[in-house]
């Protein structure tokens, strides 16, 4: 008799800090099917009893008892790939990076292109 047991993946909740970015499942949209159930949010405290309280970024409400099981870290090495990762000194280079990318290495160059300056004689 062949046995067939099914595998099921579980992630353990990780603790997440203030400020911190994270995608979180509306577990009442996800589970009954509505859209939207899934968006970028921040950390703004946490609370008791493993629970957390989000600030969605796009749009909408604060979410109280956030169940950390319901979301997941979004790195700052994901979100900042695009620049760790461009090829810098190919004609088309700008093409693959976003104007937030574009913006921060102009912020970069210039600043490593000027000469600090110095506070005036006090008189």
């Amino acid at each position: 008799m062949h046995n067939s047991a099914q595998h099921t993946i579980t992630v353990p909740a990780a603790g997440f800090c203030q400020g911190q970015y994270v995608l979180y499942r509306d577990p009442e949209k996800f589970w009954t099917g509505q859209a939207g159930h899934t968006f970028v949010c921040r950390v703004d405290r946490v609370g008791l009893h493993d629970t957390y309280y989000l600030t969605p970024l796009a749009a909408g409400r604060p979410i109280p008892f956030a169940s950390p099981d319901y979301m997941r870290l979004l790195p700052a090495a994901d979100a900042m790939r695009d620049i760790d990762t461009a090829p810098l000194h190919s004609a088309d280079a700008a093409d693959g990076m976003t104007a937030a990318a574009m913006a921060w290495l102009t912020q970069q160059h210039t600043t490593a292109n000027t000469l600090p300056e110095l506070p005036g004689p006090r008189g």
